[in-house]
């Protein structure tokens, strides 16, 4: 039997007690660090595959997996997807259905700001010109920990923008993620999974491509391939457990601001569930609201551990310390469960993703709303954004100068040049002045 919920621990930053502002200052300061044994795994595994490619695939998926699969097994028929589909129960494709339209609408129009800008004048062209990469791949997590979910917020957004060929990588597929893929517009799918698919795709192997970019969630051993492999290909992030941070004051209703933190509890016992309020009283009533929701919970013990060991209710004395605070702390997830949330949410410089109001739960942004669920963890807000159309496209600078543009700024050109001891640079200029071309 699973120990009672004793209730989130209370952080009261509104004193001046340094203990509990110290502990506040360590959430905000958090990052993700790599698990070292997952590490030293996948360095391992990634040379491994680098040199010797599709035989240690093979080899590493038999260790890992327990599956035998030769080379010519990697690759599953497109067709695989549209059989799942069109077997799916009805009701789950529909939900899937209406994800993906509202994925692939919101994306179209997010498109539309992805545009190719520069100069024309006579004698002179200078332009930024845009363009998708030409492939991507995306891992699903295969078997039990199938989110299709996933499939659709990554591989539309690259769908959307033009990508010649998005790749799936799902080991032990299920149907429901195979019949997410043939939603999405996925090409390719492959049945490989682990720091070995990362490697794959980074590298290619006679069998699997090689990609442009590999964007996904997954475990540790994921994660970290997908670090060391950063550079050799690009990737989304390096995502860590997820996050919540409810803002809510006294108009708030403990029963959404307890399934909210829950709802993200539940992913994982490393999830941050966080409160940031200026009520104690609903503090009180949050834990109580917790007790009774995580009773008929399916997934009660990982979100009570996560509520016990990650969680906080952190309590301040103004809304202008709401403000402060939500941005110190730069969440996955800011959920604004305040009066006038929508001037609250104007003063919010960094959050992954912002809901609005009581009737914006975060999980509409994990399935349906329609902006990408993919989003920076661990204080990452602080720097960077969500998945979305701009990581599937590169801009490439095009630059024409005529004799007389050149020659107006062959001075500066010359004078920098010899500053920085670069006679080479110079000469180049003036090869062509010389030249009279």
């Amino acid at each position: 039997m699973s120990e009672p919920f004793m209730g989130l621990s209370v952080l009261d930053l509104r004193g001046h007690d340094p203990n509990p502002a110290e502990r506040w200052r360590q959430l905000c300061g958090r990052s993700f660090g790599l698990d070292g044994e997952a590490d030293q795994a996948a360095r391992g595994i990634v040379e491994q595959v680098r040199t010797r490619g599709d035989a240690a695939i093979i080899e590493l998926t038999q260790r890992f997996e327990q599956r035998s699969l030769e080379a010519s097994d990697f690759e599953l028929p497109r067709s695989r997807c549209d059989q799942a589909l069109a077997a799916l129960d009805p009701t789950l494709r529909a939900a899937l259905e209406q994800a993906a339209a509202r994925v692939r609408s919101f994306h179209e129009l997010q498109n539309r700001a992805l545009i190719s800008t520069g100069t024309e004048t006579p004698g002179e062209t200078l332009r930024s010109r845009v363009g998708p990469l030409a492939r991507v791949a995306v891992y699903a997590p295969g078997g039990t920990a199938a989110y299709p979910s996933s499939v659709l917020h990554a591989a539309i957004p690259a769908k959307v923008v033009g990508v010649d060929e998005v790749v799936l990588l799902t080991p032990r597929p299920s149907e429901v993620v195979l019949a997410a893929a043939a939603l999405a517009g996925v090409d390719r799918v492959f049945q490989i999974g682990g720091a070995q698919a990362i490697a794959a795709v980074a590298f290619g192997t006679a069998t699997v491509p090689r990609v442009d970019k590999i964007v996904g969630p997954g475990n540790a051993y994921v994660t970290a391939a997908k670090r060391l492999v950063f550079g050799r290909v690009d990737i989304d992030s390096i995502a860590g457990p997820s996050e919540i941070l409810v803002v809510a004051d006294h108009s708030a209703s403990a029963n959404l601001v307890a399934a909210d933190l829950i709802s993200q509890a539940e992913h994982d016992v490393l999830a941050s569930p966080v409160l940031l309020t200026t009520d104690p009283a609903l503090i009180q009533a949050v834990n109580a609201a917790l007790a009774r929701q995580l009773e008929a919970l399916p997934r009660r013990q990982i979100a009570s551990a996560a509520l016990r060991d990650q969680g906080a209710a952190v309590l301040v004395e103004t809304r202008e310390a709401l403000i402060s605070q939500a941005n110190a702390y730069a969440p996955e997830h800011l959920e604004l469960l305040v009066e006038d949330p929508a001037s609250m949410a104007a003063k919010i410089r960094r959050a992954g993703a912002i809901f609005v109001g009581p009737w914006t739960p975060e999980a509409a942004g994990d399935y349906t709303a329609g902006p990408s669920h993919v989003l920076p963890t661990a204080g990452g807000a602080r720097f960077s954004s969500p998945l979305g159309c701009w990581d599937f496209v590169r801009y490439t600078s095009v630059l024409e100068l005529g004799p007389e543009q050149l020659r107006a700024q062959a001075q500066a050109i010359t004078t920098l040049a010899r500053a920085e001891g670069l006679e080479g640079h110079a000469r180049a200029v003036e090869q062509r002045l010389e030249s009279k071309s």
